[in-house]
């Protein structure tokens, strides 16, 4: 007997017949012997429906109360998935995230899990009682419901995989895995069968949509096994541990983690790119920049620093060019205005026309000339980079959004990852 844990996303759970086709799902995994917990999402575009009424009733919307709102989602599919099961002879029940409880911190909107209590879980699975879960939501101290932010019932899944001790965590999504890259930009891109935590972290981090981040994160603090797979398979479809989906794992579980130099390539156009001319070259400036993005709660990621290239007669000044997420971008322009007596800088230009481009791979750590061979092939194509920042297995660059295609499918090309034998 195997202890699983199984989350649907919305699209899965889009509508009663889609719901119905879940249940099924999960029947099978019982009839297999195995105790199941499952994590539900609410139904595709349901959480933007219930934001937007928070948004409408009041701009400054409290937000603890937002979280009551919008948590309602997962509540309805919670409760419709356990009412499906029932009804095909499975049985099942809803547990709320206060029920169990999963206890996390006050950060409401953006909430982070310290503790799942599954006593009253394990009780439940051992009784043979399928347990559906929302995801995306906890409880507080005080007792106010929290929200996990979005994206939020990927973590939900791996933090109750890893509280029960689950064998693995699958991942049920509209796509069958992970991907050289985008297939709908390269054709011949490959399923790889399996992946490292800290590639998927990586690719999750610069524009794979798979999977959010945070989960990865935790999947790999707490070596949760994760296997990412199609709800739209049919009927006749293999069981999920026989079925090729892609295992997010260890290096350990990779045979000859080396041979693949490179496991994917992913894409972000949601960056904007910011430079500040003109900084004064001195012990703080850098500091004066990032602290009010800081205190706005706006990620910065690839950072650049060089001489001024016109510095208007100012002796001692440094160029200083950055990242932020593009829907940050008026904000971020907001509060570097407001301090701008105190940074010094003498323009500050913004470009929301770029893309991200990545290259990831384990095989980097034991291999010379990955970042050449992307500054090359971009090169020869005549694709112009903007800035470039690197990780012991990661090499980003920016260029222009419109040669976002082009590079994505030259670079898969140079890295081999056209050849049938891509698949780890």
């Amino acid at each position: 007997m195997a202890r699983i844990v199984m989350k649907f996303g919305g699209t899965s759970m889009a509508g009663i017949e889609r719901i119905r086709n879940v249940a099924a799902r999960v029947k099978r995994e019982v009839a297999a012997g195995n105790q199941v917990a499952v994590v539900v999402s609410a139904m595709a575009g349901e959480t933007d429906r219930l934001v937007g009424f928070c948004r409408e009733a009041s701009a400054l919307y409290d937000p603890h109360e937002y979280d009551v709102v919008v948590s309602a989602g997962e509540q309805v599919t919670s409760g419709l998935l356990a009412i499906a099961l029932q009804a095909i002879g499975v049985p099942a029940r809803s547990w709320l995230g206060w029920q169990l409880p999963i206890r996390t911190s006050d950060g409401h909107a953006s909430a982070r899990i310290g503790e799942i209590d599954t006593t009253a879980l394990n009780e439940s699975l051992a009784s043979g009682e399928v347990a559906v879960i929302p995801g995306f939501q906890g409880v507080a101290a005080g007792s106010r419901v929290t929200t996990l932010g979005r994206g939020g019932s990927d973590t939900s899944a791996v933090a109750m995989a890893a509280a029960m001790k689950a064998d693995r965590c699958d991942i049920y999504t509209d796509v069958d895995g992970v991907y050289t890259t985008d297939p709908r930009i390269v054709p011949r891109a490959r399923k790889l069968a399996k992946v490292t935590y800290e590639e998927m972290l990586e690719l999750a981090s610069v524009g794979a949509k798979v999977l959010q981040t945070r989960s990865v994160g935790l999947a790999m603090k707490e070596k949760v096994r994760v296997q990412v797979l199609s709800s739209f398979t049919g009927d006749d479809a293999p069981m999920a541990d026989t079925l090729p989906g892609t295992m997010i794992v260890g290096e350990e579980e990779i045979e000859d983690v080396e041979r693949q130099l490179i496991t994917g390539i992913a894409h972000d156009k949601n960056e904007a790119k910011i430079t500040l001319t003109s900084v004064p070259d001195k012990p703080g400036a850098v500091a004066a920049i990032f602290e009010p993005l800081a205190a706005a709660n706006i990620n910065v990621d690839m950072i650049i620093q060089n001489i001024a290239h016109n510095s208007n007669g100012r002796t001692g000044s440094t160029d200083v060019t950055f990242t932020v997420p593009s829907a940050d971008l008026p904000r971020s322009i907001e509060a570097l205005n407001q301090g701008r007596e105190a940074i010094g800088f003498a323009e500050l230009v913004h470009d929301s026309r770029i893309a991200k481009i990545s290259v990831v791979g384990v095989g980097m750590r034991s291999h010379a000339g990955v970042a050449s061979t992307m500054f090359t092939t971009l090169g020869q194509r005549g694709i112009n980079i903007l800035a470039i920042s690197t990780s012991e297995i990661k090499v980003s660059v920016l260029i222009h959004e419109d040669e976002t295609e082009l590079a994505v499918r030259v670079l898969h090309t140079a890295y081999g990852l056209d050849a049938e034998d891509v698949a780890a």
